[in-house]
Parts: C-alpha cells; structure tokens; sequence
C-alpha cells in the first residue's frame, strides 16, 4: 500500500533517511556488546559501564532541540551529514581509547553526532508522507535503525566471540563506514526537499500555533511524552543489562553480547509490524498491549533457564523496541506541519534524559542487589504507560475533532 503512494523523489527520500538511521542505531546499539568486553578489559564496575551507555544519551539529549530548531533555518541535509560524521569520529576515536576517561570522552562525542540523527530524519519523513502512510514509513524508517543494530551487534558478536579478535576492530570499522555513508545524504537528500521553515504546507486550522513549539495540545503532547519517557527507561535499562542477565544465567561474556543481538531481531520486526498494527488498531490500545506484553516477557526471561531466555528474547524484542513506532509515529498529530522536527526533538531528548538516567540508577541497583532486582524494576515501570494510554486516547479523539 504505501509503495503505491510514493514516487521517486518519496522513494529516495525515505531509503537514504532509512540507510542513515541504519548507521546510527547500529553505532548506538553496537555499544550494548562492547560494554561486557569493555568492563573486562578495563575492570570497569557495573555502575561505570551504565555511565558510558548514560554518556551517549546524555550528548544526544543536549543536541537534539537545538539541532531540530536549527533545521528550520538552515538545509537538515548538512546538519544530518555533519552529525554522521562526528558520529564516526568519535567510534574511530573509542578503538584508540587506552584507559575510562578516553572511553567516556569518545563516546559522548559519538552521541553529539548521535543527536543529530532522530529529529532531522523524522522531520523529513513525516513532511515528506503528510497523511496517508505516515506511520507505515516511520515503521519501515525504525526497522531499518533495528536493521542497523543486528548488523552491528552481530559483526560485533563475529569478530568478537567467534574469530576472538579484539573489540577495537569492529568500533575502527563501524567509524569509517559511518564517515563514508554520511556524503550519501549530502548526494541523495536535496535541499527542496528537506526545508521545514516554510509556512507553505500549514493548514488553515493549524495556523493558529504555528508560533513558537508548534504544538497542538499540550496536554496530549505531555502525555505521550510521558509513555515515550517510561518505555525509553525500560527498553534501554533492559538491553543495558541483558547481557549480564545472561552471564549470570551462565553463558560466556563473548556470547552473552549476542542476547543484545536477538533482541534487536525481534525489534526490526516489531518496528514495522507495530507501526502497521496502530494504523489499523489505534494508537493508545497498540501502546497498552506491546508495554503489557514487555512486561510479561521479562518476568517469563527471568525465571526460566537461558536457552529458553535466549528463544523468548526475539519475541521480546517485537513488543519492548516496536512500540516506539506507535509513539513517534504519534509526534506529528500533534505538532503543526513546518514544526516538526522541533517537537521530535523535544520527544528524543525526553527519551534520551530518560536514556541518562535509567541505566546509570539500574547500574547502582545491581551492584547494591543484583541484575535480577534490575530486571524487575523494568518490568514494573513499563506498566505504568496503561494508565497514560487511556489519557491519550481521549486527547488525540479531542484534537481530531478540532483539527
């Protein structure tokens, strides 16, 4: 269906935000493996290995509103390619690192190109698919950033785990093929095609708040930052420390990187699939049922041995990373038109706070208790998104009949 909606200029549009997203994600997620390898290597404590996850989220909140404000004024597809740069810099810069500081250093830069990516790429896609099929193109753009991160986890995991070479490697290669992959959007994206400042595409209705943050209702735009906040919390609490569940349910620390990988497979899947599903189903009822549904399959991970850990944790992967595209897919129902970018970036760096300061608080929860209590804790904090699903459901009802 949204094939036949799309014509060239559509088509390519979506594959180079697609491929950048790829690149991305990868960066981001690959770091889920190197973190075991990296406390070993470095006799890192677990509260130290959540700081470096919480340094990346930490730059990439910083630079997400300013960027997306700053996309308004001038062309998205040089600030997307520069932060894809910066991005690999700082990957090139982590396979150098000789001690934690250098670590930290490196990886927050990373994330400062990192903060580039979600606002810009979102922006563009949703002006680009207005109406129809807009949730069906962000799904298939979030598919592509769990594409991304199988392929990374799992060249990470093979050269890694299986060839037993160093971790150094896979973070110089992942650099380089970043920089290199970052003068496509310059090549692919033009500057027509990426402009958010114009007025041109505003509704009438929307006219009224197109100053200022562009947002609709402020009211349903808290909320869904709410259920987007509480499901970043879980997801990257869970893939923080996944790999350590499985260490301590026996496996070796090399293949204990690859409990990231299979739930970045299942998420691919459940990107797109979740997206198509709120289409038809409707936003708030797709939220409750995949955050229900996450919360159920970490208890079931916990208690059961870690073969079946390891078969239940794709099906995990469908419903803890599929949600988001319910939830961003929701950001430009309540934003006007030429103001997108802007509140995708107010969103992703919600997220990323949230990002900050749940592995860091998980992390000192597991050296006072265990990753077990840890895991718990996830579970229990999805399950707050229910309540906040039936508020949305009558804000976004309120808003369609105004707008």
């Amino acid at each position: 269906m949204l094939n036949a909606l799309m014509n060239s200029d559509k088509k390519r549009i979506l594959r180079t935000c697609c491929s950048i997203h790829l690149v991305h994600d990868g960066l981001t997620d690959m770091l889920y493996a190197l973190l075991p390898l990296l406390r070993e290597a470095f006799g890192l404590s677990y509260a130290e290995v959540a700081l470096v996850r919480s340094s990346h989220r930490l730059a990439a909140a910083v630079f997400q509103i300013p960027v997306s404000i700053l996309s308004e004024r001038f062309e998205p597809r040089i600030l997307l390619a520069f932060g894809t740069v910066i991005a690999g810099i700082g990957y090139l810069g982590l396979s150098l690192a000789s001690n934690y500081m250098a670590i930290l250093t490196f990886i927050f830069l990373s994330g400062c190109g990192a903060g580039f990516q979600h606002p810009l790429s979102s922006g563009i896609i949703s002006n680009t698919f207005p109406n129809v099929g807009q949730r069906s193109a962000l799904g298939i753009y979030n598919a592509f950033g769990d594409i991304g991160k199988m392929s990374f986890l799992g060249l990470t995991v093979f050269t890694t785990a299986y060839l037993g070479l160093s971790w150094k490697l896979p973070a110089h290669g992942a650099g380089l093929v970043t920089i290199i992959l970052a003068f496509g959007v310059l090549i692919f994206l033009k500057r027509a095609q990426t402009n958010f400042g114009s007025l041109e595409k505003v509704s009438l209705q929307e006219v009224s708040v197109t100053k200022g943050w562009g947002i609709k209702d402020y009211n349903g735009f808290c909320v869904l930052s709410a259920i987007a906040a509480i499901d970043s919390m879980t997801r990257t609490g869970f893939l923080t420390f996944v790999a350590f569940l499985m260490i301590e349910k026996g496996v070796t620390i090399e293949w204990a990187a690859s409990g990231v990988f299979v739930t970045a497979f299942g998420g691919m899947c459940g990107r797109y699939a979740v997206g198509l599903i709120a289409e038809r189903l409707g936003v708030a009822k797709t939220i409750m049922l995949t955050e229900i549904a996450t919360s159920i399959l970490i208890f079931i991970i916990l208690v059961v041995p870690s073969l079946l850990s390891f078969l239940l944790l794709p099906l995990l992967g469908v419903f803890l990373n599929g949600t988001s595209s319910a939830i961003y897919g929701t950001v430009s129902d309540l934003a006007v038109s030429n103001k997108h970018s802007r509140v995708f970036g107010i969103i992703y760096t919600l997220g990323s706070i949230c990002g900050i300061i749940a592995p860091f608080l998980y992390g000192i929860l597991a050296d006072r208790f265990d990753i077990e209590t840890v895991m718990v804790v996830a579970a229990l904090t999805i399950l707050l998104t229910v309540p906040l699903c039936w508020k949305l459901q009558n804000r976004l009802e309120n808003l369609n009949r105004q707008f």
